[in-house]
């Protein structure tokens, strides 16, 4: 019998565990419903790995949001983090509180749309899809309410032509919807002109892999946070001076991941992402195109600006693993569950980052980190 063959977890692990000789009783102890996520969120299901979940905060967002039902809020929010490195929700908690007290981290929001590069045997494609755009549109959005066909960009090279679609998909990350759709404009496209896709995804889009168009272009959200850091604050919560902490980013950030050909500019921007997208359950392979991130540091008369910006955020409040029971709690603990809290979501992982920079350059100019790892990571 195969294990797709069985019925339900308990099965599948008690046939393991005789042919293993390996205990799993940690593993088969869950709240989670095995009927949904057996379903839904991951076959041949044996239990569910517990991660270790933290809470950093508050942190006090004043946002600015495009395309969006509300342009302005302020809300101060606890940051769960689900990790096994130790000091990591420590250092993100003291980014908080230096934010927080500094009057907030400023944040906007802007959508780009999910992309989904579909690749075909080239013809004269451009001029049809220019003139056949509506028409697209309309296929796209009958696979799918919550999903609109933006726009696309076209790049033909040899004998192919790969189209970079953009999709709104509402408050679901979308990726699956953008490949159905995208499915449904490959047929089409072949249907009326003869011409064959040859892959419905052919790395243009780019998703779950580092490349420099996602940094560009940017795909999901684009989200930018930033906030100026009095001396005082500087001095008293981070433990430095801002002379220090420009220096420490400008040769870590700036010239080392210039050295190293780095595609992201930053100290540690997926360390945080990775820990709130587990927590709520985001794609955890999602992370790769938010580590491109950029940090910025100048010396500002006031004390110390830092901004972060996460051009190709992918993200959403609704679908995938946000309705397993405890990634929803970890959700409404920061009050973005459900339908219209994705923008606001998005602005809260950026303001995290933020927390998180702040605090590991701090560390870095003070020599604490290895010593914050010694005290709490071993």
């Amino acid at each position: 019998m195969k294990l797709r063959d069985m019925s339900h977890a308990g099965q599948r692990r008690v046939f393991l565990e005789q042919q293993t000789a390996t205990s799993l009783k940690h593993i088969g102890t869950f709240t989670v419903d095995e009927a949904v996520a057996g379903t839904r969120n991951c076959e041949n299901m044996i239990g569910v790995v517990q991660v270790p979940l933290g809470v950093a905060g508050p942190l006090l967002i004043k946002f600015q949001i495009s395309n969006s039902k509300f342009q302005t809020k302020s809300q101060s929010y606890y940051i769960p983090l689900a990790t096994t490195e130790g000091a990591l929700v420590a250092s993100v908690n003291r980014g908080c509180r230096a934010i927080t007290e500094s009057g907030g981290a400023h944040v906007s929001v802007e959508r780009i749309g999910v992309t989904r590069g579909s690749v075909f045997k080239k013809e004269q494609i451009a001029h049809w899809l220019t003139e056949h755009f509506s028409q697209l549109q309309d296929v796209a959005h009958a696979t799918s309410q919550h999903l609109t066909l933006l726009r696309y960009d076209v790049q033909e090279t040899g004998k192919y032509a790969f189209i970079r679609w953009y999709f709104d998909t509402g408050d679901a990350m979308g990726m699956n919807m953008a490949t159905i759709a995208s499915q449904k404009l490959a047929d089409t496209i072949g249907q009326q002109t003869g011409m064959r896709c040859v892959s419905v995804a052919g790395n243009y889009d780019v998703d779950k892999k580092p490349a420099w168009i996602n940094s560009i272009l940017g795909r999901g959200r684009t989200v930018r946070a930033d906030v100026v850091i009095p001396k005082a604050i500087v001095a008293s919560v981070l433990k430095t001076t801002p002379q220090k902490l420009e220096e420490v980013w400008r040769v870590k950030c700036m010239i080392g991941s210039g050295l190293s050909g780095s595609m992201g500019f930053n100290a540690h921007i997926a360390n945080v992402v990775a820990a709130l997208f587990i927590a709520t359950g985001q794609d955890p392979a999602h992370v790769v195109e938010a580590s491109q991130g950029m940090t910025v540091v100048e010396i500002d008369e006031d004390g110390l600006y830092c901004s972060v910006t996460l051009p190709a955020l992918m993200v959403g409040t609704i679908g995938g693993g946000t309705g397993l029971a405890t990634q929803s709690e970890a959700l409404q603990l920061l009050n973005c569950c459900g339908e219209g809290k994705s923008d606001e979501f998005a602005g809260v992982v950026a303001g995290a980052v933020l927390a998180g920079e702040l605090s590991l350059l701090a560390s870095l100019t003070e020599g604490s980190l290895a010593r914050a790892h010694m005290k709490r990571a071993r």
